[in-house]
């Protein structure tokens, strides 16, 4: 009898407890953070990724990843007046996929909404070259509900 027959008498049964085929710990990575809108929040928000690149035995996107993290991080933070900064990094059927939302207010006017926009994007010339000399794909955008402000994402293939 297992341990876990003794704690629940439905798990006796070999039919109760499927079995694991196969497992990709890699795909298994999840991390959520919030962070502050100020400039040390880049190496915080770097120094997490790197960890959980790490720990899912995913350390060959940790140059790429820990400088898209520092980019997005950095230019958010300027623009977000100390607003707290939300960080999403998952990775998904070899890809991996990392999102910042910053609490950037809207604009009323279109033309300030579309300057603001291609200065961030300026801004961020240097996660440009990056994301694409590895081939992935990066853009930023409004936030959709229940999110505000801006989203910020990187998409990283295998």
């Amino acid at each position: 009898m297992t341990s876990s027959a003794i704690l629940c008498p439905a798990t006796a049964r070999p039919e109760a407890v499927p079995a694991r085929t196969t497992y990709d710990e890699a795909d298994g990575l999840a991390l959520s953070l919030t962070v502050r809108g100020e400039p040390r929040s880049a190496g915080i928000v770097r120094t997490a990724v790197r960890a959980a690149l790490h720990a899912h035995h995913l350390d060959g996107y940790g140059p790429v990843t820990a400088l898209a993290a520092t980019e997005l991080i950095a230019v958010a933070s300027r623009l977000t007046c100390d607003a707290d900064l939300y960080v999403s990094l998952r990775h998904r059927a070899d890809a991996l996929r990392l999102i910042v939302w910053d609490q950037h207010p809207p604009h009323a006017d279109p033309d300030a909404a579309s300057l603001c926009f291609v200065r961030r994007r300026r801004a961020l010339w240097l996660l440009a070259e990056a994301v694409e000399d590895w081939g992935g794909e990066w853009d930023v955008c409004d936030a959709l509900p229940p999110h505000r402000g801006v989203k910020s994402w990187v998409n990283l293939p295998r």
